[in-house]
This record gives structure tokens, C-alpha cells and sequence, in this order.
């Protein structure tokens, strides 16, 4: 079968959630096809795993605006733009209709398997950049089939790919063969077996993020429920107590992510947690009674627990990108020209600098990681941004380079940075939350306490890098 010409393709949007869903309608606006492949069974799989968490972005935040003018003629209602949903909300209420919106363009149950361009493997240099993409995909029922693309813009996120409790990047040894005893998901309580899964228990949660925050908040009101007497929580952080460990507090632009901090640091202070710092998981043994037993790299073993909730981030799944050429930074595994801005070992305290096709782009061309899949592996990702992103990839593929590049951007202060070169340091100076700061390293088991109770959030939590 011979490729067709390239300017009559269409572009194949990788995943369909609220980033692939968003490039697909702002395709649409620019009167380009566009062609949706989702591996999960239905529109937004992956946030609809994660629907008991309330994000902390408002729907005024999470509603792109292209999609809205292709929602309109169907009737969509807009949900109040200053109230927090839930995942389950923004799948149900907004990617949904939005993938319906879309129709035949959204193909469901459609692992991408390959991309590559069409008679070329990635040696080949001769005539490449005049042959069109060649995207291979698995289907549900067993199917296979290729679709030939003039663009590939990838949204397919980072969930499916949870770094691991090892503290050098690599699971833990152990790890693999504790897998009944770990999860790598914050946990919905609302559901009667997973919420006698940690009544009652001891639970570690290993992290530093806003999934830490969350798991660690839900745990506490566990503890405080009339069921879940003896619920205990230990945080196992890599690195030490700082000004900046519950995050950016009252100083944080988005008050509802801010509220995560002060949740889990009320965790901590109400007694439901206690605190691990300086602690590098090496291994997970089990007890005689089959417990996990967390083992750091220096040797130090804690005391058995009943569960594990692995909370480290995410890792993008570049497999099935191995015959593109790509280029991207050697640590976080983002865009090289991304990278230096979103980067936790050395970003700054504040926002990420306005970016779009430019900072996206790869040798590549025409190839375009989008959403989640462009930080690589760094945290804190805003569907805003996403939006922004596929707003400026979307004009570049139609050839408006004007639009493309006026990128316009403005994200909420987190009120902290994420700077974690310093780890290590001994001695740094600790700042208060709302600088950059150094962490102790101290590697000592505490309870924390504090003269005050922090206020925890109410219902406003998120995963980490989620919205």
C-alpha cells in the first residue's frame, strides 16, 4: 500500500484526554482533520482512574477554549467556572461530550504500537522529511492497522508509567515481588474494599508531591472516621523538613493547591503521620507475617507496614517513539529546548516561562510531545499550559507560524520552587515557604508538631502534576 500525498492527511492526536482532546478541536477550528487514538476503552481513560480526586484547578482553568466553541452548538452547559471537579466531573461533564462533539474522529481501544515515517527507519536520511508519518496500532479486539499522518502530536501522557519506590530511579529490590502490598495510586476511600484495605493499618506513603499531600490527607480522615481507628500513615521523604516541604501554603495562586500542604502538614501535626526524612528506599523485604519491611540504601530498615502508596511521579513511555528522532534533555526526559524551564534542579521560584511549538519541536518534523508527556519527567504540570500548548503546535502544523508564536501565558505562583539539586547539601540555609529552598538532611524518623492546627483542604486535592 503506497502512502498517500501528505498535504491530504490527517494529523494523528495520540490519546484522548483534555490535552489530546484540546489539539484535536483547536485541528478542527483550523479546518485540518484530525484523527484521535485512544487506547483506553473510552474518552479520558486515564483521568476516569483517578475520578475520586478533586483537582485543584477550577473548570474556569480546565475548559480549553476551542473545545467550548465546538461544545456550543450541541448544547454543552459550561459547569460554574470557579468550582473545583472532580476527575469523574471533567471526564463526564466535559471530555465526554467533547470526544462525542468529535465523533468519528476519536478512536477508542487504539494502542499505538509505532511511529515512524512511512519507508523510512530512523537511519534513513534520503527524501524523509517529504515522507508522511506511519502510525501502527493494536485495537481491543486484536486488530491491527496502520494510518498514515501529516503531523503526530503525542498527548498520551505519563500515567501509565509511575516511577518507582527505588530511590535511585530503579525499583527497589523487591519491589516487583511485594506488588500485593504496593500501590502506585492515590487511593479512593469511597470504595468499601480499598478503604478496608488501609482501616486500621499502617501505611507508607513514599513522595513529595501533591499525590503525596492527597494520599496523606485521606489517611487522616480515615483515622478520624468512626471505621478507621488505628489508621496511621508514615512519610517517607528523600529528602529532609524545609520551609518548602508542604508546598507554597497561603502563597499559592491556586488557593485549593496551596490547601494540599497544609492538609498533609495537619496530618503530620494531628499525629495521623508521622515523618521519614533523608530515606532512599533500596529494598522491600517482608516480615514474618509476610509485611513489607522498607529497607533504605544506607542500610537503615524501618519498622513492617501493612501497606505501601508510592506517590514518586511519572516517566513518559518512549517505546513505541524508538524510529522518530527525538530530542530531549538527557535528565528529564523533555523537550531540550522545554527542559531549562520546567527543570526541578535548578526552576526558580515562580512559572514556567511561556512556551509553544518552538520550544516542542524536534529534529524530527512535524512531531510534537504534548500535555503531561512534554515535562518528561518533571512535576507540576497545569492543563492550562497543555491548552496553551496545542493552541500554538496546532497553528504551526496549519502553517499560521504568526499564531504560533505569539504564545500567551500566565500560570499561578506555587509560592515555593522545585529545586532539588541541593539535596545533598549539607549545611545549606533553609528558607521560608514562599523561596527557594535547600531541604535538611537529616535522616531521622519525627513527629512533628506544631503550636497551631493547619487548615486541611476541604475537597480541593489533585494528583501530582494534574490540574
Amino acid at each position: 500500500m503506497n502512502a498517500p500525498a501528505t498535504a491530504e492527511l490527517p494529523v494523528v492526536v495520540i490519546g484522548a484526554g483534555p490535552i489530546g482532546l484540546a489539539a484535536a478541536a483547536h485541528l478542527v477550528e483550523h479546518g485540518v482533520e484530525p484523527l484521535v487514538l485512544e487506547a483506553g476503552s473510552r474518552a479520558g481513560a486515564a483521568v476516569r482512574e483517578w475520578a475520586h480526586v478533586r483537582l485543584f484547578s477550577t473548570w474556569g482553568e480546565v475548559v480549553d477554549p476551542a473545545a467550548e466553541k465546538l461544545l456550543a452548538p450541541t448544547g454543552w452547559i459550561r459547569p460554574d467556572a470557579a468550582a473545583y471537579p472532580s476527575g469523574g466531573d471533567w471526564a463526564e461533564q466535559y471530555l465526554q461530550p467533547l470526544a462525542d462533539a468529535l465523533g468519528e474522529k476519536v478512536h477508542t481501544g487504539a494502542t499505538v504500537t509505532g511511529v515512524s515515517r512511512s519507508g523510512r527507519d530512523r537511519i534513513v536520511d534520503a527524501d524523509r522529511e517529504a515522507q508522511p508519518f506511519v502510525v501502527h496500532v493494536a485495537h481491543a479486539d486484536g486488530r491491527e492497522e496502520r494510518f498514515f499522518a501529516r503531523a503526530v502530536i503525542d498527548a498520551s501522557g505519563t500515567w501509565a508509567t509511575p516511577s518507582p519506590a527505588g530511590g535511585s530511579g530503579l525499583p527497589a529490590l523487591g519491589e516487583s515481588a511485594a506488588a500485593d502490598r504496593i500501590s502506585y495510586r492515590v487511593p479512593d476511600l469511597n470504595d468499601p474494599a480499598v478503604r478496608a484495605r488501609y482501616a486500621g493499618k499502617r501505611t507508607a506513603v513514599i513522595g513529595s508531591g501533591a499525590s503525596a499531600f492527597t494520599a496523606l490527607a485521606y489517611l487522616a480522615a480515615l483515622a478520624e472516621s468512626d471505621d478507621g481507628a488505628g489508621t496511621k500513615g508514615l512519610w517517607i521523604l528523600r529528602r529532609g523538613i524545609s520551609g518548602s516541604t508542604f508546598g507554597g501554603g497561603e502563597s499559592d495562586q491556586l488557593p485549593a493547591r496551596g490547601a494540599l500542604g497544609l492538609a498533609a502538614k495537619a496530618a503530620v501535626d494531628d499525629g495521623h503521620a508521622e515523618a521519614v526524612t533523608g530515606f532512599r528506599t533500596g529494598a522491600v523485604e517482608r516480615d514474618g507475617d509476610g509485611r513489607p519491611v522498607l529497607v533504605a540504601e544506607d542500610g537503615r530498615r524501618l519498622e513492617p507496614v501493612d501497606e505501601v502508596i508510592v506517590l514518586t511521579g511519572y516517566r513518559p513511555d518512549l517505546t513505541f517513539l524508538s524510529e522518530i528522532r527525538l530530542n530531549l534533555d538527557e535528565r528529564l526526559q523533555a523537550p531540550v529546548e522545554l527542559a531549562p524551564l520546567i527543570d526541578p534542579n535548578q526552576h526558580s521560584c515562580g512559572t514556567v516561562y511561556p512556551h509553544g511549538h518552538r520550544e516542542l519541536s524536534h529534529p524530527e518534523q512535524g512531531v510534537y510531545l504534548v500535555g503531561m508527556k512534554s515535562y518528561g519527567r518533571a512535576p507540576t504540570f497545569l492543563a492550562m499550559t497543555g491548552y496553551e500548548q496545542v493552541r500554538s503546535v496546532v497553528a504551526a502544523v496549519s502553517g499560521d507560524t504568526d499564531s504560533a508564536d505569539r504564545v500567551e501565558l500566565t500560570l499561578p505562583e506555587t509560592g515555593v520552587c522545585g529545586g532539588a539539586g541541593l539535596f545533598d547539601t549539607p549545611g545549606a540555609d533553609q528558607e521560608q515557604a514562599g523561596g527557594c529552598c535547600t531541604p535538611d538532611p537529616a535522616p531521622d524518623l519525627i513527629q512533628l508538631g506544631a503550636p497551631g492546627t493547619a487548615q486541611a483542604a476541604s475537597a480541593s486535592v489533585s494528583v501530582s502534576g494534574g490540574c
